[in-house]
């Protein structure tokens, strides 16, 4: 039996400083050669979270234009080797990310529309060591949750931004398009056909 959650999308974030700490790729290939398998699975090739998704490191925490990408040629190589589950694309209405989360427990993702320019997906996987600790997000957050942010295109429309979480594992967010240009641009074509 499936069950489908609907994810509340925050467009007020609260941690104005998070993401402060840069993971560059040797602190990266360092933090998972400790063997941690709960860190395997988050950060596995072919995870959303991995920062070698895209075939080269690319700290997740910093926006990423996806839907400039076909996700096709992007993902090809994973997919041959069966080693993703992510998946964009788009319609006539929306953008569309489906993509598998990290199976560590009841899972805690987030999802942030900030600014009408980015769309991000977090959550924490390991409790604070210290309960005087800043936010988890502020320090060296790999150790504690995961994230991946990616840069919204420009007819977006953010404040109607639809999150869905399946069987506590499967997320799909839904980016519906800005209905403002369509009719722009439909009245733009009508009026230069008028005046032909």
């Amino acid at each position: 039996m499936t069950s489908c959650k609907v994810l509340e999308v925050h467009t007020k974030d609260q941690t104005p400083h998070k993401w402060s700490v840069s993971l560059t790729e040797e602190v990266y290939k360092r933090f998972c050669s400790q063997g941690n398998q709960i860190v395997q699975k988050i950060f596995r090739d072919g995870s959303l979270f991995s920062p070698l998704l895209f075939g080269k490191f690319f700290d997740p925490s910093d926006a990423f234009p996806l839907w400039e990408f076909e996700s096709d040629v992007l993902l090809s190589s994973l997919r041959s080797s069966g080693k993703t589950n992510v998946d964009w694309f788009q319609t006539d209405e929306a953008y569309v990310l489906k993509a598998d989360l990290p199976g560590v427990g009841i899972n805690t993702v987030q999802v942030y529309a900030e600014n009408g320019k980015i769309v991000e997906i977090s959550g924490q996987w390991n409790q604070q060591r210290e309960t005087k600790a800043k936010d988890w997000r502020s320090g060296n957050w790999w150790e504690h949750g995961y994230v991946r942010r990616l840069e919204l295109p420009e007819d977006a429309d953010w404040r109607k931004i639809e999150a869905y979480l399946n069987n506590d594992i499967f997320l799909e967010i839904r980016i519906p398009k800005n209905s403002v240009d369509c009719e722009a641009n439909d009245s733009t074509v009508a009026k230069n056909s008028d005046s032909v």
